[in-house]
């Protein structure tokens, strides 16, 4: 499949960043660099420039969000909602990494 859009998040330090969003959150590093780094999520990807962080959140479907939320919880990530059950059936936490950006995990994935 060629992928057509991809999230990007902005960060002062690329390669920490790089390493905090695979610790935390599983992602699996593609490409890393000083400035650019490639993270895969599943199937997707999600880029990574250098930049002022704390730009428009990423949304990111995972099957177990309870332990999703405690490894996050547990690589210093900092939990801005708590797990909630969501009227459109998802069970959803945010939290914002360590410079500042806002990510969102839950179990929904539109069709």
């Amino acid at each position: 499949m060629k992928r057509t859009v991809f999230a990007l998040a902005r960060y002062q330090d690329v390669p920490a960043a790089a390493d905090f969003l695979s610790s935390a959150f599983g992602f699996v590093p593609h490409e890393v660099s000083k400035n650019h780094a490639e993270m895969l999520v599943g199937d997707d990807m999600i880029m990574l420039g250098e930049g002022e962080p704390g730009g428009p959140g990423i949304y990111v479907a995972v099957d177990d969000p309870d332990a999703h939320h405690d490894r996050a919880l547990a690589a210093g990530a900092t939990i801005t909602m708590e797990l909630t059950e969501q009227p459109y059936g998802s069970r959803e936490y945010a939290c914002k990494d360590p410079e500042g950006n806002s990510w969102f995990f839950g179990t929904y994935r539109p069709s």
